[in-house]
């Protein structure tokens, strides 16, 4: 519509009449008459910057990227919290020692470095925000620390098997006991360099023996029954 105005105001000056040289009177009535006519022609095409009907309004810098990115995010927001609903993982815990985590028969937390290990294949689910229960399912013990930092296997599930799962800077996880610290520090499982446990006084979330990557595995669960 826009377009099509101003060609036509362009064409109609072409079917004027030319202007004598002779009479200046009669130039100086053209000149007033073209400028009245330009003006006139710019008032009609004064409505042309509004946008057509059938063509979709121009969108803010961001706004489609936002618009593209927002059930994206909502996706990522999901899958990024799944953790925090309930969901459980099937993982071995491999130090930054190259030692599988493991809960013995007995009850007795220590590493190995078997692969093939069941006593290290554990089910982390989570019981609360950023909080975790770490279970052997061969052996169903869960990974627990009480409050003079022994780290142990419990039967039952308890408020010393409540572990606080953060992921470090270098890719590799910690857990800390929810419920106990040592004057006022946060006390966490850590494997040595002969892959038996410290006590949670000595560690430090720094210390690379309290950091572990969570494998995943996938058990066979007939072995479990």
């Amino acid at each position: 519509m826009c377009k099509w105005r101003l060609t036509q105001g362009a064409s109609a000056f072409g079917h004027l009449p030319a202007s004598s040289s002779s009479s200046s009177s009669s130039s100086f009535c053209g000149c007033c008459c073209f400028v009245v006519l330009l003006f006139w022609m710019s008032a009609l095409a004064l409505p042309c910057h509004e946008p057509r009907r059938d063509t979709p309004l121009p969108k803010a810098p961001n706004s489609s990227s936002s618009s593209a990115s927002a059930p994206a995010s909502a996706g990522r927001h999901v899958r990024s919290y799944n953790h925090l609903r309930g969901d459980a993982r099937w993982r071995k815990l491999y130090s930054f020692n190259k030692f599988f985590l493991q809960i013995e028969q007995n009850g007795k937390v220590s590493g190995t470095k078997s692969h093939d290990c069941l006593d290290s294949v554990m089910l982390i689910t989570s019981v609360e925000t950023g909080v975790v229960a770490v279970k052997s399912y061969s052996t169903n013990y869960f990974l627990a620390m009480n409050k003079n930092g022994k780290v142990y296997g419990s039967r039952a599930f308890n408020n010393d098997c409540k572990l606080k799962e953060r992921i470090e800077e270098n890719g590799y996880n910690t857990y800390a006991s929810y419920s106990w610290k040592h004057n006022g520090r946060q006390m966490f499982v850590a494997l040595n360099g002969r892959g038996a446990t410290k006590k949670g006084q000595k560690t430090r979330r720094k210390n690379t023996t309290a950091h572990f990557l969570p494998m995943a595995v996938q058990p066979q669960i007939d072995f479990f029954y």
